[in-house]
């Protein structure tokens, strides 16, 4: 027993730490339960087959084909519709069909969404987004309450029933409670969270009275200060011939090759200077065939061949014309090594708008990149893009970003051609376009398959409203046939599953039974019980969520709700109560993370583009979990009597 609770000490530790990943962390629980001979192969194996497990994998399939089919990004353009004038009531607009996406669809993966729309609404309106990306996240969290399917805690209170031989939540059993939370909490934030959010300009729009800000201005918000030029690779040069990659201009020079500009007409005289408009990172790569077959090329008719981006690969040929980022004495000091000329550029207008786009992007809680450098990814040579710099929790990050290991919620800003800028806006599971410049008109999706994935959505949640079928077995149903019927492609169902999330919840589940098995479960439950003897169901009740909420404020919700279900179950027959209170309980307060920036990945998703603090999210997040607690208290008693 006392070995099982050293286990989940130095879990829990771990996962607030954070030094390993959430699945790593449980895999090695898991192997200790093992390797120790508390749990045999069966009983740690279990979790893999548990169907919570299996319903919130299909779950990010069903969720991926609403995104894919352009269902979600059709949904977030009728806030601008709806709201009218009013600044509140674009707000609860914001608020109320984020909370219905979220219903249906990962919180994360709503917000990734809607961040792009919300910070574009917010500037047409001459609002700062600080305004509204907090109610964002809030929101997401808040929709999560309101069904079965919202998130995974509600699945896991939900299975521990049925695992101990109770009738499981039905699929709108959290609606009662979750609809009036959701109700105060957007009349909170509409009247009282506004005022306590901070009217704040985001980063990269430094004027208020334009839609969205534009290249020279995202650029001058980042203080990018050294200068794009215009060049020729001279005759007789010592780096003709040879390979981009091979003549190391970054680190000899200070000076990188961003683009090739073939075919574009030769307008210029050698000179000794160049023009001032803003800067680019040193790291750019290659875009997968989907990709490029999604975006059309940027270029119109008649407009010259657009430029081609400066691979690693690239061979350097006498009269090539370049476009390069640097300082003046670099650039000099390859002139007069003989390398290149300096050409004026009479181009009109903003040369970096022409040539070039910029955007900020964040990287998502699944983003492959996170834990790797740009060096190593080769970032350039993948994406055809190169970094300008990062931001990491509102801060630019100094140095060499080349070998910086990149980690979830950084802002990046990237600079390349415009198509390639697009094709990040519809890859999606990587990055998040959170802000791009007014030259570039965002990219939607075509909605050719949206009727199929509507229809499978509605098809999932008639199975499970009246229970024709097991609720695991109508979610898969659900995965397959948005893959059967073209919304998501096979490759893509099985990168939209957050199998860091799957796998944890695996590893985690089985120290229930750990704890069940070594009598460790009746210890804890029975020392609770006797320092809380004599309370009323209701103040068990009132314990219960505030100890979830703040253990969801520093580890995964999905943890805290399968460690503390099985407690709180034990804890209601141990009084002789309903354990259905208890459990709601449970869910309700795991989906509180409000209070900090890193609570929830929602939250650090907008973190960035709201240039949020971390009090902002400390003083608007504990009233509104005060308020729930509230709500909570009131209600589930109610409904679900003792």
């Amino acid at each position: 027993m006392l070995l099982v609770y050293g286990i989940i000490i130095v879990t829990v530790v771990l996962f607030v730490t954070e030094r390993l990943r959430l699945d790593v962390v449980a895999l090695l629980a898991l192997l200790a339960l093992l390797l120790t001979g508390i749990l045999t192969p069966p009983e740690a194996l279990a979790g893999f087959s548990d169907p919570v497990v299996l319903m919130i994998a299909a779950l990010f399939v069903v969720g991926d084909g609403l995104f894919q089919t352009g269902v979600a990004q059709a949904m977030g353009r009728w806030p601008q519709k709806l709201a009218g004038d009013s600044e509140v009531r674009l707000l609860v607009v914001i608020m109320l069909l984020v909370a219905l996406l979220s219903g249906f669809m990962s919180s994360t993966g709503t917000v990734a969404v809607m961040l792009p729309v919300v910070v574009g609404l917010a500037w047409a309106r001459d609002m700062s987004p600080s305004k509204l990306l907090i109610p964002l996240s809030v929101a997401s969290l808040l929709g999560g309450m309101l069904t079965l399917i919202g998130t995974p805690p509600n699945l896991v209170v939900s299975a521990h029933l049925e695992s101990m031989g109770r009738d499981p939540f039905g699929f709108f059993a959290f609606t009662p409670i979750g609809l009036p939370i959701l109700v105060v909490g957007i009349a909170f934030m509409a009247f009282v969270g506004i005022r306590l959010l901070p009217d704040r300009t985001a980063p990269g729009s430094p004027q208020r009275d334009q839609d969205t800000p534009s290249v020279e201005e995202m650029a001058g918000s980042w203080t990018l200060h050294p200068q794009l030029f215009r060049v020729k690779v001279r005759e007789g040069s010592r780096i003709e011939g040879k390979k981009l990659r091979d003549v190391n201009l970054p680190d000899r020079f200070g000076v990188t090759v961003l683009e090739i500009l073939k075919g574009r007409p030769r307008n210029g005289r050698p000179r000794a200077g160049g023009r001032i408009a803003g800067r680019v990172a040193k790291a750019v790569p290659r875009v997968s065939e989907r990709m490029a077959k999604a975006v059309p090329r940027v270029s119109g008719k008649g407009e010259p061949p657009a430029p081609e981006p400066a691979l690693a690969d690239a061979v350097l040929q006498v009269g090539q014309e370049l476009l390069v980022e640097g300082d003046l004495a670099g650039m000099n000091r390859m002139v007069q090594r003989g390398y290149i000329d300096l050409l004026d550029d009479d181009v009109k207008g903003d040369p970096l708008a022409r040539e070039t786009g910029i955007a900020e992007v964040l990287l998502t809680p699944r983003s492959r990149l996170v834990g790797r450098t740009l060096r190593k990814i080769r970032f350039r040579d993948r994406y055809q893009l190169s970094v300008v710099g990062i931001k990491r929790m509102g801060e630019k990050v100094r140095g060499d970003l080349r070998d910086l290991p990149l980690e979830f919620g950084d802002m990046l800003l990237v600079q390349g051609p415009w198509d390639r800028i697009r094709m990040l806006q519809q890859e999606g599971r990587d990055f998040v376009v959170a802000m791009a410049p007014r030259e570039m008109e965002p990219a939607l999706k075509p909605l050719d398959r949206a009727p199929v994935a509507v229809l499978v959505m509605l098809g999932m949640l008639l199975l499970m409203t009246f229970n024709i079928v097991p609720a695991v077995t109508a979610v898969l149903l659900a995965a397959v046939a948005m893959v059967l019927f073209g919304a998501v492609s096979a490759a893509d169902a099985y990168r939209a599953v957050n199998w860091e999330s799957v796998v944890l919840i695996a590893g985690i589940l089985p120290m229930a039974t750990a704890l069940e098995k070594t009598g460790g479960m009746q210890l804890i439950v029975d020392g609770i019980a006797g320092v809380m003897e004599g309370a009323t169901p209701v103040i068990l009740l009132v314990v219960l969520f505030l100890l979830t909420s703040v253990l969801s404020q520093v580890i995964s919700n999905t943890a805290t709700a399968v460690l503390l279900a099985p407690i709180a179950f034990q804890l209601a027959v141990g009084i002789g109560a309903n354990p259905e209170p208890f459990l709601m309980t449970i869910a309700v307060a795991a989906s509180t993370a409000f209070a900090t920036p890193v609570a929830s990945p929602v939250n650090t998703l907008v973190l960035g583009p709201g240039g949020y603090k971390f009090g902002d999210f400390f003083k608007v997040g504990v009233a509104l979990q005060v308020l729930v607690l509230i709500v909570a208290a009131i209600l589930i008693p109610l409904l679900f009597p003792f």
